[in-house]
């Protein structure tokens, strides 16, 4: 949720055009790009482990 939240609030940062944003934009795109990671990364993690879960017990059953 904190992700999310972070994500939009750098969207108009990213997308400005004003004074100030020569400097801002640079700053904002480390931090845009962290964020769209760990949310990316909550959603493959349990999907992973799952998966894995999966393969152990269709090998046990065998």
């Amino acid at each position: 949720m904190t992700t999310a939240t972070t994500i939009l609030a750098l969207l108009p940062v990213l997308t400005s055009t004003g004074r100030g944003s020569d400097i801002m934009i640079p700053m904002a795109i480390p931090s845009f790009g962290g964020m769209l990671i760990a949310l990316i990364t909550l959603f493959v993690v349990p999907v992973l482990y799952s998966w894995k879960a999966e393969v152990q017990l269709k090998r046990a059953s065998k």
